[in-house]
């Protein structure tokens, strides 16, 4: 629902103190009521997501009510035991869920009869550490002798993540590349400076490019390549190996790491899940979002395998709708004329941001029931005066009413600000009355709700 200046001052609503607002409890229908194959889930994605590859052959019950966000809420009454009695749970093992951490825990010390299922399972080398930043951007426009590059210091990230993984020193490594599963790829950026400290360009087209080889003697496991400023390590046989870095000015090599090889290992199964120093809220990116689908793909068939062309069939289905969200927001970012807006909420957003290269200003983190300063706000003001916004988005569920009203921290902008305008913006960590009744799932909510607002936010 699009709300205007005019809208608040129609409706009586004034400017009120700055203050969070705290999650009502809830309980959705308990299912598997009448024996059929049943579970839960933690909250409104997963919900749609596992009935959309479940289909008919499994039901499957929210206890988090219509109108509440799951990021943060807790359940009233013994839930664990409601979960008991069905064969699952589908949830994220992430303190943001920490009321389904305690019952996961519970279910696989009491109940070993539910299977428990973390669909963040695969995905740790994907999250945004709460300490990480951008991989530093080029510094062009400068000619870069190769005497002022600081060949002997350099960085390497993790592109997945973008979270910085150690450095190269004098000779020395200080941490390295990460193990690689069998038959996946890690993607290692590198950032080089020159004595300036500023970043020296890397790539096909740039003065200077960068590169990698199976150190000699060691066991070529792994098939390297190199693009950009970017090099990918796809692991095609288990064991340990050992890498050099090389760095050339057109075809010729004036450095390289021999001096002390990376070490890593090709290793089979996941990458992982989440732990307390990552943003949780992953199932916004559609990408990263087939990840979690194709998680509860693999448990239903575990649970069921009776019905694994049903389960299998449904979730190809499913994930070209996520394709969909996929292109849709590199459409509007494509035909965007302006890369910021203001969000006015808890900081939910930053895995599409990062994927689709946008910047949504928010005030707070991204705890829900983190409380904004009068300096936070101040903060956003500045942001939109300086970037001429007229149009704001926020988070429905941090609003007394998600139909129908707007956070307080929009009620301040308009008083405080020439912004008009203000558009919801959904993690998809629940669902409207409104949105409800429509029939809105996940995709729907990305489709007929976030492209939208992002679209106007973005003067696109």
């Amino acid at each position: 629902m699009t709300y205007t200046r005019r809208t608040l001052l129609r409706s009586g609503i004034g400017a009120a103190a700055v203050g969070g607002l705290a999650g009502c409890l809830g309980n959705g229908n308990p299912a598997g009521s009448d024996g059929e194959a049943a579970g839960y889930t933690a909250f409104f994605t997963v919900q749609d997501w596992a009935e959309h590859v479940a289909g008919d052959h499994f039901e499957f019950t929210n206890p988090v009510s219509v109108g509440q966000m799951g990021h943060g809420w807790s359940p009233d009454g013994d839930v664990a035991r409601d979960i008991a009695s069905t064969q699952a749970f589908f949830y994220l093992d992430t303190p943001e869920f920490s009321w389904a951490q305690d019952v996961a825990a519970e279910l696989e010390r009491d109940y070993e009869d539910v299977a428990v299922y973390d669909l963040l399972d695969g995905l740790g080398p994907y999250l945004i550490g709460f300490d990480s930043g951008e991989l530093p951007e080029f510094d062009r426009g400068h000619e870069y002798p190769r005497d002022s590059l600081r060949l002997n210091e350099f960085d390497i990230y993790d592109l997945r993540s973008d979270e910085q993984l150690g450095y190269w020193h004098d000779g020395h490594w200080h941490g390295g590349v990460p193990d690689v599963s069998l038959d996946s790829t890690v993607p290692i950026g590198i950032v080089l400076f020159d004595n300036e400290g500023r970043v020296v360009p890397l790539g096909d087209g740039e003065r200077y490019r960068v590169d990698a080889r199976i150190a000699d003697g060691e066991a070529g496991i792994l098939e390297i390549d190199a693009h950009g400023r970017q090099v990918d390590f796809t692991g095609t046989e288990t064991g340990e190996t050992a890498v050099v870095f090389e760095f050339y000015e057109d075809d010729e090599l004036i450095y390289d790491t021999e001096d002390e090889r990376s070490t890593l290992s090709v290793i089979e199964g996941d990458e992982g899940g989440a732990d307390e120093f990552h943003d949780p809220h992953v199932w916004a990116d559609p990408v990263l979002g087939q990840k979690m689908v194709r998680n509860i793909r693999d448990g239903l068939v575990e649970l069921d395998p009776d019905n694994t062309e049903a389960y299998e069939e449904n979730t190809d289905a499913y994930l070209e709708r996520m394709d969909e969200v996929d292109a849709a927001f590199e459409a509007l970012a494509e035909s965007a004329e302006r890369d910021v807006a203001v969000f006015a909420g808890h900081d939910s957003f930053q895995y599409l941001e990062r994927r689709y290269g946008f910047d949504l200003r928010t005030p707070v983190g991204t705890s829900p029931d983190a409380a904004e300063s009068f300096e936070d706000i101040a903060g956003l003001v500045d942001v939109i005066e300086e970037h001429d916004i007229h149009t704001v988005l926020y988070d429905p569920f941090e609003a007394p009413d998600p139909d129908e009203d707007v956070p307080q921290m929009v009620e301040l902008i308009f008083e405080n600000t020439d912004v008009d305008r203000a558009e919801p913006l959904t993690p998809g960590e629940g669902t409207t009355a409104e949105w409800s009744e429509a029939g809105y799932g996940w995709v729907e909510q990305m489709l007929e709700i976030n492209v939208p607002s992002l679209e106007a936010a973005l003067d696109a």
